[in-house]
């Protein structure tokens, strides 16, 4: 293992320690952690899936054709409307493949697509408008509808075991992917140039002229949701992107969608959150953690915590769970328990990442019981020099973080770390794990506090020490 100057790591087994002093963060205080597994009941107590009357709204009867041709936005709404001002209860898709622009839930409501039947979203920008106060990429704006969307609203809920189809492709919402269109990258910087200058949301505006992609659901300051069995395809970007919400139920859903940003499910700056028993295979992030961007989001100053990852699988996807990058108003109490992530299009089991410019306090982080097959590039990966690295005023805090029972068939390192000057990485606890098939060496720049505690480390290739001698045989 090779560390740099600044590199303190206190291995109990097999590592050496070198002293070094951590650099301080400005406003953060490093504390005694009070936040443990113990935790995890209570915060479960508080989550609790909504419930709906027993009462059906099949939208056939509201004017929908289940034909997988004839638009049917007008009737999905009508039913929703109907739903909601008779109380509540499920607005169903019983067969067929119905299509649809813009989905708007109301309170009370439950989206029910049955086994075998699909909900099917045009393609047109056109139908997602007109545009609505959303996220995008961590900043306030107007813009495009999700294609699923309620907006302070609560007792939601999207179930069945049909498919939900968002249609992008590499010829419509994916063609505007930033990176690679002008007209998207230039509205992206404008939109984080709005939120750094305070201009008002409403006056956000972009749509048509901006092609920023809108989200698959997205549920905006809302409470008590649900999204359970759900298999979701093809979407433009973000499938699941909850905000500012909380009392969150994510179960059973399955997603596989290779286009870029495809992130599974990203709870932003939310409270309450269960996701469990969920299968990932995305073009992205598995699950993103996130709580704004940069100044936005410290001024909306939404918190993203008391989190619970469960028994879910994760194969393709830039992590498998992943706190930022835009974790501007910070994240806390996050618990991972009997997940499996593999994948050889897998590239890290834990994530995490911001900058100076976003900033952000991550801790209570605990991970455990998980199996971890082929990685990319690390089981654990700290990246504060991600973007714009050191460039700023807000230097990012990660500090106890517990990595337990893991294990690992193949990577090339367990760690890749790398903070930057006057961020703080500080006690991170490995302990009773076993890491086979490493090729690589460990990489930490500006890393505190590591423990390992009864961990097994396997290279790929094994090699004895220069003064060992081979056994003979008895």
């Amino acid at each position: 293992m090779t560390l740099g100057a600044r590199v303190r790591v206190l291995s109990i087994l097999a590592f050496t320690l070198l002293p070094q002093v951590s650099l301080p963060c400005h406003g953060a205080e490093l504390a005694t952690p009070t936040v443990s597994w113990d935790s995890l009941p209570g915060i479960l107590a508080k989550i609790h899936p909504p419930t709906f009357p027993a009462k059906d709204f099949d939208v056939t009867q509201f004017g929908a054709t289940a034909d997988g041709k004839t638009e049917s936005t007008a009737a999905l709404a009508a039913a929703i409307e109907a739903c909601h001002a008779a109380g509540g209860g499920r607005v169903v898709i019983a067969q067929g493949t119905v299509v649809t622009g813009a989905v708007h839930l109301k309170s009370n409501v439950e989206l029910h697509i049955a086994k075998g039947a699909t909900l099917k979203f045009l393609e047109s920008p056109e139908k997602y408008l007109p545009v609505v106060y959303t996220r995008f990429e961590g900043t306030e704006c107007m813009n495009y509808s999700p294609l699923i969307y309620a907006f302070e609203q609560e007792n939601l809920a999207v179930t069945g075991e049909g498919t939900l189809d968002g249609s992008a492709s590499d010829q419509n919402w994916w063609a505007w992917k930033a990176k690679t269109n002008r007209q998207s990258v230039d509205s992206a910087a404008r939109l984080v140039a709005l939120g750094e200058k305070d201009v008002p949301v409403n006056e956000r505006v972009f749509g048509p002229a901006g092609l920023l992609r809108p989200n698959f659901i997205q549920f905006y300051r809302c409470k008590n949701i649900l999204v359970e069995n759900v298999q979701i395809v093809r979407s433009p970007m973000w499938e699941l992107h909850p905000v500012l919400s909380s009392n969150i139920t994510i179960r059973g859903v399955k997603i596989s969608t290779h286009g870029p940003n495809n992130d599974g499910c990203d709870p932003e700056s939310c409270r309450d959150v269960l996701i469990e028993n969920c299968l990932f295979e995305t073009g992205d992030d598995c699950i993103a953690i996130k709580s704004g961007k940069n100044h936005d989001g410290r001024r909306v100053g939404g918190l993203s915590e008391n989190i619970v990852i469960r028994n879910c699988t994760m194969k393709d996807g830039h992590g498998g769970v992943v706190m930022g990058s835009e974790i501007s108003g910070g994240c806390r109490n996050v618990f991972i328990d009997h997940c499996t992530m593999d994948s050889v299009h897998l590239d890290r089991a834990l994530r995490f990442k911001s900058n100076a410019q976003r900033g952000g306090v991550i801790e209570n982080i605990f991970m455990r019981d998980v199996q971890v097959g082929a990685v990319g590039e690390a089981i654990l990966t700290v990246d504060f020099q991600y973007d714009t690295g050191p460039d700023g005023d807000y230097q990012p805090v990660l500090r106890n973080v517990h990595i337990e029972n893991v294990t690992s068939t193949a990577s090339p390192r367990v760690c890749w770390i790398g903070g930057i000057p006057g961020g703080v990485i500080e006690d991170i606890f490995f302990s009773h794990c076993t890491f086979r098939g490493l090729t690589g060496v460990e990489v930490m720049d500006y890393a505190g506090k590591i423990i390992f505690d009864h961990v097994t480390v396997e290279p790929a290739v094994k090699v004895r020490s220069l003064n060992s001698i081979t056994p003979s045989n008895p």
